[in-house]
Parts: structure tokens; sequence; C-alpha cells
């Protein structure tokens, strides 16, 4: 690792001051990718600014049907919390499959969809729940937080301090995930709410995670898997890697928005 400042923040308005006056300061939430990353040296920055210790980025909260989780939020609480299973028990089932017990223990939901890696398992679920990102300066929706592989509607120095959604009354998640890496091959989140359907894909998307507007077109006519079975995914959207085709991907898309469906059912 190349040499750098570290700085552990107490609030996040003394991150935001750190943040600026760093020459090229990185936020550090769970660390879960910053620091392999840098211990890589494919990054440098001249200061690091933990937020694992501000206890207002912390937390989960129901009120009424609205619930609130703290950016600072680890996966392990997020899989753990009695409030969330309540109201959304596919959120929990997802945060409890992500990586190991190390990384649920230390990663962060705000950390996860800041980073927005195109295989994470947040992004979809956010999508899908139609959630409000909450940073120091804004609020942004979830269709408009995700912007491309690795890229937000962030600005630079801006923290992720919450996100907000209203409970579906029916989700679950599905994935196909790396033997390896235990990453999204192909992940499905579906929800169902006042609004309607909504499905959000991660881990196949050449652009990032996205909403399978023809599935939700489908599921809003008829909530069964089958309603599934007219629907098609174009391998030309599709991720293409060593781990698996286009063509491989665009198949575990429709077979994983399948088992998702029957499980919210």
């Amino acid at each position: 690792m190349y040499k750098t400042n570290y700085h552990r923040a107490s609030s996040v308005e003394e991150a935001t001051s750190l943040m600026a006056g760093a020459d090229d300061g990185k936020l550090l939430a769970g660390g879960q990718t910053l620091i392999p990353t840098m211990k890589q040296r494919l990054a440098a920055p001249s200061d690091v600014v933990d937020l694992r210790h501000i206890a207002d980025l912390k937390g989960i909260s129901v009120a009424g049907n609205q619930v609130t989780i703290g950016a600072g939020t680890t996966h392990a609480d997020v899989a753990n919390s009695a409030e969330v299973r309540s109201v959304c028990p596919a959120l929990a089932d997802l945060a409890s499959h992500i990586g190991d017990p190390h990384v649920r223990n230390m990663g962060t939901i705000g950390g996860s969809i800041a980073n927005n890696d195109p295989a994470a398992d947040y992004p979809a679920a956010m999508v899908a729940l139609n959630a409000t990102v909450h940073t120091n300066s804004r609020q942004i929706g979830a269709a408009d937080f995700f912007t491309g592989l690795f890229e937000t509607a962030l600005n630079d120095g801006e923290i992720i301090t919450a996100v907000t959604f209203d409970a579906p009354e029916k989700a679950a998640y599905q994935k196909f995930p790396n033997p390896a890496s235990r990453y999204a091959m192909a992940g499905v989140f579906v929800a169902k709410g006042g609004g309607g359907v909504s499905v959000g894909v991660t881990g196949a998307g050449s652009d990032g995670v996205y909403r399978a507007s023809d599935m939700e077109a489908a599921l809003n006519t008829n909530f069964s898997s089958d309603a599934l079975d007219g629907t098609s995914v174009d391998p030309a959207d599709m991720l293409s890697d060593l781990h698996g085709s286009a063509e491989y991907r665009a198949n575990l898309v429709k077979v994983m928005a399948r088992r998702a469906v029957a499980a919210a059912s």
C-alpha cells in the first residue's frame, strides 16, 4: 500500500470537512472494496476518511410502512434485524447471503450502493423497492442513483447517510452466485406494492443494475412465474466474461426471475 493519511471521523460534518481538505480523499465505509484495492496498488488516495465510527449513520427503523436503514448499517445487522424481517424479509434474506461472515460483519449497505459493483446484491433491491438514497446534501431516487458500472449520481465528497423505502406487499430475491466470490452472476429482486410490480436485475446487465420493464408488464397482468414465459432477455444487453457468456446470463436472469416470483408468491 502507498502512504496515506488516515482520519477517523466522528460526525458526517467532520467527514465532509476532511474530504474537502484532502487532495485525493476516499471515504471508508466497510472497507471491503477500498482496502483490497489499495493493497493491490490500484488506488492510492492521499487521505482515507473512516465513517465506521459515526453513530448517526447506523441503525434501522420502521415507522408505519416506511423503512429507514442507516448507511453505516452492516449486512449482518440488516440480515438479523427483526424490524426488516417483519416488513421486508426479502431484503433480510438478501443481506444474509452477501459474501461470507467477515464481509457481512464489516460491509455496509451505504458502502455497497456507493461502490455500485455490477454484481452487488443491494442495487437490485434498491431499484425494485423504489428506494430513496439520502446524502448529506440531498435525496436521490434509486432510478436516478445508479448510472452505470461502478458509477452513481454521487458528487465528489458526497456522503450517503441512509436509504428509505416503503415496505412491499410481496417481495423476494433470487441469485445465482459465483461459487468463489459469491457475487451474483445474475440476481433478480421482485417487489409488488401499491405502485405495481418492480423487477431489479443485478450481475448480468452490461450497464449494471437495471429494471426489467417487460417482466414488470407481464407480472402486473398476472403475478405468477408462468407470466414470464412470454418474456425474453436480450443477450446483447448482458455481460460476457470468463464466468459466463451473455447467452448464459440472459437465461439465468429469466430463471432467477421465475424463482423470485415463486418465492414471493
